[in-house]
């Protein structure tokens, strides 16, 4: 919230003790207290972006008729990319806003591999103007992995450089935890540069005394615990785990156990990939709290995970109770059960269609960040070696894939894909300038029969990653990728089937996220078409050039040991 001077101090005092009007009032509201589980019939007076009063009648100079419905505080996403929505800040704001998220903590760390500091001043500017309140992560992982080359690299004093925006509120997600426990010295430069503020989190599968080491750096945040004893083990150990349900990381359904009265004040939830076809079918965080409680969860306990419990993980103590002196940050609800939302107070402003249209604009930058070759289905070919060839095994709804080995027939000296074994081809093309390097493999999982499917978006360097059936396609997908400056493309039989333009970044689309949401409609079905029988078979894609950890053991110090790397380097 803003610094006040002594007159606007005043001024709140008077409204709360009711000598002087509110400039807004939610009337007859029952207000749940998420700290209690009450249900308090109530006014909530406001005075610009802040709580003056409540437990009392107020009157005020604009007025809400709360009656029959339900007050809640906003709620807080913990952890996202913004990219992963496939839309730009203001876009994203103007999509999840009315869902109930007032405020959204993003790592911008898909844009700053690929634009470095640019990317991440673009995302602070978008904050400025946002209705929500966006907060910017620095992204403490540019490059993510030495196995890629990404389009920026970001050290320590650049970091620095880019704090004390207002956005800010620490350092983002630290991916490179064998860093940390090899004791890198860039890495522990990022993290005592950091050390006064939060830390956040990024630690599959790590556990034992490595989980401790990891730990006694200063990062307190996980999301990316994906079964119940990971959780358990890293509650105990002091870090605030964020439960995580996205358009292809789902662990809400493994995770909803563990919200209970001892443990809500240490859990929050978070989205960390969303796509807007997702958003509209299912909803945001909402889904995530009605599916929460729908399963069992104690009601208040998992409205706590979504508002006070989140704020605390990362020192916003402004927030998170619909209290005096708190920002105004307030979902009107129909039902607690089914969280229906409707209405959405943002720091004391009523959210309308009018109030995105009067926030201000700004540029979109990366518009000529894609840089890769032409290829030619020649490209895309794979030398015969070993009779058995490792293969990527995809998981549904989890981004930690499989280490197979699976015997391929050979052709001509090459090894070819074997519809009958699911095993089809995926590809990594470079496209930030630096190198033309294609690395080359097979993937298993997606049920794909025909044609090729391809992406700019390929976590975490976002260089093209093409996955298909049929070499010639793979092609066709990735050139017309190029000339898209970035994107999604579906082909088969020498032709684009459908397509979707991303040309921010190479990550994000300039329009409206209800074309987007059109957009994503024609692509999924043209991904069927070819037998793909994943749900979200593009962020599916969009992962495949992360390192397969199958056993996480980490030998030495790099990302993860090389040697457990799919992909073939090219």
């Amino acid at each position: 919230m803003t610094k006040l001077t002594p007159a606007e101090i005043g001024r709140l005092v008077d409204a709360g003790r009711g000598v002087a009007p509110a400039d807004l009032v939610v009337k007859n509201v029952r207000m749940l207290d998420v700290i209690t589980g009450a249900l308090t019939p109530t006014d909530i007076a406001i005075v610009g972006d802040r709580i003056v009063g409540t437990h009392e009648s107020y009157e005020g100079t604009a007025v809400i008729d709360g009656a029959g419905l339900v007050a809640v505080p906003g709620f807080i996403d913990t952890h996202l990319h913004v990219e992963s929505s496939l839309v730009t800040p203001l876009e994203f704001d103007r999509c999840v806003l009315p869902h109930g998220v007032t405020t959204a903590i993003c790592d911008p760390h898909e844009i700053a591999n690929v634009l470095g500091a640019e990317g991440i001043r673009y995302f602070q500017r978008c904050a400025e103007h946002t209705v929500m309140d966006l907060r910017v992560q620095l992204s403490s992982c540019v490059p993510a992995t030495r196995f890629e080359t990404a389009g920026a690299t970001l050290s320590a004093a650049d970091l620095v450089s880019l704090r004390g925006h207002p956005s800010g509120i620490g350092l983002a997600e630290f991916m490179n935890f064998p860093g940390v426990l090899f004791k890198d010295a860039e890495a522990l430069a990022k993290l005592a540069a950091f050390s006064d503020g939060p830390i956040d989190g990024h630690a599959p599968l790590l556990a034992g005394r490595d989980l401790n080491g990891y730990i006694a750096a200063g990062i307190r945040t996980e999301h990316e615990a994906t079964s119940l004893n990971e959780a358990r083990e890293k509650l105990a150990k002091g870090m605030t785990v964020l439960i995580r349900e996205g358009s292809v990381s789902k662990d809400l359904h493994a995770l909803i156990p563990l919200i209970s009265p001892d443990t809500s004040a240490f859990l929050a939830f978070c989205t960390d990939d969303r796509n807007p076809l997702d958003i509209a079918e299912e909803g945001h965080l909402d889904f995530m709290i009605r599916e929460a409680i729908r399963q069992g969860a104690p009601l208040h306990h998992v409205y706590r995970v979504a508002s006070w419990s989140a704020a605390n993980a990362f020192g916003l103590t402004d927030r998170g109770l619909l209290a005096p002196g708190r920002r105004a940050d307030i979902v009107l609800l129909d039902d607690l059960e089914s969280c229906s939302v409707r209405h959405v107070i943002s720091a004391g402003r009523l959210v309308t269609p009018e109030l995105f249209a009067a926030r201000g604009s700004v540029e979109p930058v990366g518009l000529d960040s894609m840089k890769a070759a032409p290829v030619e289905a020649a490209d895309f070919r794979i030398p015969a070696g070993a009779p058995a060839t490792r293969v990527i095994g995809v998981v549904p709804g989890r981004i930690i894939t499989e280490d197979m080995s699976l015997d391929l027939p050979v052709v001509g000296g090459e090894k070819q894909v074997d519809l009958d074994k699911d095993a089809v081809k995926v590809c990594v093309v470079a496209r930030h300038g630096a190198n033309n390097n294609i690395g080359r493999g097979f993937v298993h999982g997606f049920g794909m029969k025909r044609g090729a499917i391809a992406s700019s978006v390929g976590h975490d360097s976002h260089n093209i990653c093409v996955v298909g059936a049929d070499e010639a396609d793979m092609a066709v997908a990735v050139n017309r990728l190029i000339a898209l400056k970035g994107g999604f493309v579906v082909a088969e039989g020498g032709e684009v089937t459908a397509e979707l333009a991303l040309p921010v970044a190479g990550l994000m689309s300039a329009r409206r996220f209800e074309e987007v949401h059109d957009g994503l409609i024609p692509l999924r079905a043209a991904a069927k078409a070819l037998g793909v029988v994943l749900p979200e078979p593009f962020l599916q894609v969009a992962f495949l050039p992360l390192p397969v950890i199958p056993h996480l053991k980490i030998t030495d110090y790099g990302m993860f040991d090389v040697d457990k790397f799919a992909l073939v380097e090219g």
